[in-house]
């Protein structure tokens, strides 16, 4: 009988602990990449914040005050512009005056915005860089996620690169969520 019992108490234990990990996983930041081929891969990009749909997709528009510097051509993101609508260009205006377009907007709903973004070494080599920004319920609120699908003959080696660089926009992205102010350099 009191082997059963600890047998019990061990199997209980397990389960809080399992239930546990399964709730700290559900609020930490998740990245990674889902998938990836010689010819492409896909990422993807998660994590609770405590925000109203349209906090979310407020701050996607303002990716001017999120994008990090170091990934912008000019090195200052307020050379960047986002014109929030379908059809709508997210630019840079270059040192010449020259207006350089990193994506173009395709859909916007009330809790996700998708775009055509084959960015930085991706322009001209993707066939395809379809890039969403979502917002879904979660326990705590939203559940914030970036996906990027990106397909294009041999970009598969890409993946890892893109990956980090993803990942520094998402982490900046979720910033200006939770604080409605832009992340520091």
């Amino acid at each position: 009988m009191i082997r059963s019992a600890k047998i019990a108490v061990g199997v209980l234990l397990c389960g809080a602990f399992a239930l546990l990990a399964a709730m700290i996983a559900t609020t930490e930041a998740r990245a990674e990449v889902v998938s990836r081929s010689a010819d492409g891969f896909v990422l993807r990009f998660a994590v609770g914040v405590e925000a109203a749909p349209e906090d979310v997709v407020a701050a996607v528009s303002e990716l001017p005050q999120w994008w990090a510097p170091g990934h912008t051509y000019t090195g200052d993101p307020a050379n960047l512009s986002l014109a929030f609508e379908a059809g709508g260009c997210w630019c840079e205006t270059l040192a010449d005056g020259t207006v350089f377009e990193h994506a173009m907007v395709t859909r916007i709903t009330a809790d996700r915005v998708t775009m055509n973004a084959p960015l930085g070494p991706l322009h001209d080599k993707a066939t395809k860089a379809e890039l969403t920004f979502g917002s879904g319920p979660e326990n705590r609120g939203r559940l914030v996620t970036i996906d990027f699908v990106v397909e294009g003959s041999g970009l598969g080696v890409m993946a890892d690169g893109v990956n980090m660089v993803m990942d520094q926009a998402f982490d900046r992205l979720v910033h200006q969520i939770e604080y409605g102010e832009p992340p520091q350099p």
